[in-house]
């Protein structure tokens, strides 16, 4: 009978290592394949403005020899210009994950105004939207408490959010920012589109840095795949809480949570007296 127990227990034994080995292997496939698509895509990501600037400039440089138009000289110092601010938004996203997978991020925290930064964001994104054809609009209850946290952090945040909602969803569609005052007092932000949506794996894709839902350099937008997750470490460092619903075909709705103001002050003057160790 023992023999028998052990011989069961040693199969078992073997059952499970052959299972985790498996899983080991799955995971290591993984991590490969999205570091190999993230190194192409952000290789494709890089090289497209810088080809273009040096391309454009070159052109400028060649004016005493061949005679450029005003107008043209306009059009390629724009386009420069653009090049150059998209080559830098990449270069900051890689820094800005980097600094809170170290843990070396810092906010410059005060009281801050939830609209004032909702608004700012429908700003910057308005242009984007009406060049997509897609209506983009905001709407801000009356009641919304303010939060203590980074104007420009948060606001770095709602924009990589709306702006991912405008770029997955089709001519023709929508997208509206919503803010709410919850039961509890908190502040409620809701971006909701009516785009391409994703499936709960590739939910769980697009939230891992340098993860893409669409890897593939045929892949019908760009993008470094950090927006997402910087928005949500940038949230989480200001202590709330970033949701993802999304069905394929019908649209994403993105919920974010921020504590108020006066909750963080609570919490603060609470661990001053008794520790930061203190339960809340």
């Amino acid at each position: 009978m023992g023999d028998y127990a052990s011989l069961i227990g040693d199969a078992i034994l073997r059952q499970r290592t052959r299972e985790a080995e498996h899983a080991a292997r799955i995971e290591a496939e993984l991590a490969s394949r999205v570091k190999s698509e993230f190194i192409s895509n952000m290789s494709h990501e890089l090289r497209t403005p810088l080809n273009t600037m040096i391309g454009f400039s070159k052109i400028l440089s060649e004016h005493e020899t061949r005679r450029i138009a005003d107008a043209d000289i306009v059009e390629y110092s724009k386009l420069i210009n653009e090049a150059a601010a998209h080559l830098l938004s990449v270069i900051n996203d890689i820094l800005d994950i980097s600094k809170m997978q170290s843990g070396r991020f810092t906010l410059d925290a005060h009281e801050i105004n939830v609209e004032e930064i909702l608004e700012a964001t429908y700003s910057a994104n308005r242009n984007a939207a009406r060049e997509a054809s897609v209506s983009l609009d905001l709407e801000v209850s009356a009641n919304l408490p303010p939060v203590r946290g980074d104007a420009i952090k948060l606001r770095q945040a709602f924009n990589n959010l709306v702006s991912n909602a405008i770029k997955f969803t089709l001519h023709g569609g929508a997208v509206k920012i919503e803010a709410v005052r919850l039961a509890d007092g908190r502040a409620c932000v809701i971006v909701r589109d009516t785009g391409v949506g994703m499936t709960a794996e590739e939910i769980a894709l697009a939230a891992t840095p340098f993860g893409q839902v669409d890897g593939k350099r045929t892949r019908w937008r760009e993008g470094t795949g950090l927006g997402l997750p910087i928005a949500r470490s940038l949230i989480e460092l200001h202590g709330g809480q970033l949701r993802i619903t999304s069905e394929k075909g019908k649209g994403t709705e993105i919920g974010v949570v921020l504590p108020a103001a006066s909750t963080i002050n609570i919490r603060e003057a609470r661990d001053a007296v008794l520790g930061s160790g203190a339960a809340i």
